[in-house]
């Protein structure tokens, strides 16, 4: 692994302005690194679906010995992304000004090229390398929920480098997600003339949020409600509002009990007033949930450990493309790459951190070897 190679390399990647479903600059610039390694690259139809600029990459480069692997990571951003300039002082990279870093997730892609670039450069053993880059993962993930069944090899281990905590953690478990959307009608009135005539679409929801419960259920599951909007002016009694939240959990049982519990307190606050809601659930992604013994959660630990990193296991309360994938039967597991305060102009993350992903990338790809 050449340090000052991966570093030029990050912060040449995180300057390209890659926002969801505007990805195309980024792609190109990954697809260029990927074939000057030998790896043949293409693009699925995905954009059709997400309405992204380009689709998923998805690259292979044939290995000298028996085994598959699949690296994975994301190649779109939360905004504001435009303009990012990164800056390196005291061993740490942030952005120089009002924008994210994007850390999130091109950390991950930094650390998968240049990792494969150390093995091939190495001329060790390594098996298939697919590497998958996607689009609109910050979409609920509408990237990977996008890729056509069989893209992937199927049986081969998946590590998505896309989580926070230090390169050695693996996540074992990262919840479903379900998103709410909630219209309540109710009758409009003069607010100040005939008040007691209207029903106050507002009051019920209001009504509803109160009685909800809300936040951390349990150490597996949280409910939430994020956007409300009604009313038409401060003289008419609202007839509408609608309100948009999600829950989630890694066990099956324990979201349906939340979306029981909240879509209660929508019909009963909406019965209570008078009025009607309209409830609707839109699954976005199945939980994932491996045992630490789990032979690709034991393969990522080796890994580790022969990149002289600590094995760190831990339940996540995000999703990630492992999710979507390891529900269609991929053996996808989210790896940690360092990345802090994601999603923030406070993010940042250490170039040691950065270095230990990569070389974390370079023992996968032996340890995929099969022997």
């Amino acid at each position: 692994m050449n340090p000052t190679r991966l570093l030029d390399l990050f912060c040449d990647i995180v300057r390209i302005e890659s926002p969801s479903r505007h990805e195309a600059a980024m792609a190109a610039r990954c697809a260029d690194e990927l074939r000057a390694l030998g790896f043949s690259v293409r693009f699925d139809d995905s954009a059709v679906q997400t309405e992204s600029d380009t689709g998923n990459l998805i690259a292979h480069l044939p290995g000298t010995a028996p085994g598959h692997i699949v690296l994975s990571a994301h190649m779109d951003t939360v905004r504001p992304c435009a303009g990012i300039e990164p800056v390196v002082k005291d061993g740490v990279v942030r952005s120089a000004g009002d924008t994210i870093l994007s850390a999130d997730d091109k950390a991950g892609v930094a650390a998968i090229l240049e990792g494969v670039r150390s093995v091939v450069e190495e001329g060790a053993a390594r098996p298939d390398v697919t590497v998958l880059f996607t689009t609109c993962e910050e979409l609920h993930l509408l990237g990977s929920g996008a890729l056509a069944e069989g893209e992937l090899p199927a049986g081969a281990p998946c590590y998505v480098l896309d989580a926070d905590g230090a390169p050695g953690t693996v996540v074992t478990g990262a919840p479903c997600h379900w998103g709410l959307e909630a219209s309540f009608v109710g009758r409009a009135s003069h607010a100040g003339v005939v008040p007691e005539e209207g029903i106050s679409a507002i009051c019920m929801a209001a009504a509803a949020i109160e009685a909800m419960p809300l936040g951390r259920i349990d150490e597996a599951t949280t409910g939430n409600i994020g956007v409300i909007s009604g009313g038409r002016e401060t003289n008419v009694v609202p007839d509408s509002c609608t309100l948009a939240g999600e829950c989630r959990s890694l066990y099956t049982d324990r979201v349906e009990a939340q979306k029981a519990a909240m879509t209660a307190a929508l019909e009963q606050a909406a019965a209570r007033f008078g009025g009607s809601v309209d409830v609707t659930w839109t699954k976005s992604y199945d939980a994932v949930l491996y045992d630490e013994d789990d032979p690709v959660v034991q393969a990522a630990a080796r890994a580790a450990r022969a990149a002289g990193l600590e094995p760190r296991f831990r339940h996540d309360g995000g999703g990630a493309d492992a999710n979507i994938l390891a529900a269609r039967g991929v053996r996808a597991v989210t790896l940690g790459v360092g990345m802090t305060a994601f999603h923030s102009p406070d993010e940042h993350i250490s170039v040691a951190d950065l270095e230990g992903t990569a070389r974390l990338v370079e023992s996968l790809v032996k340890e995929g070897v099969e022997v």
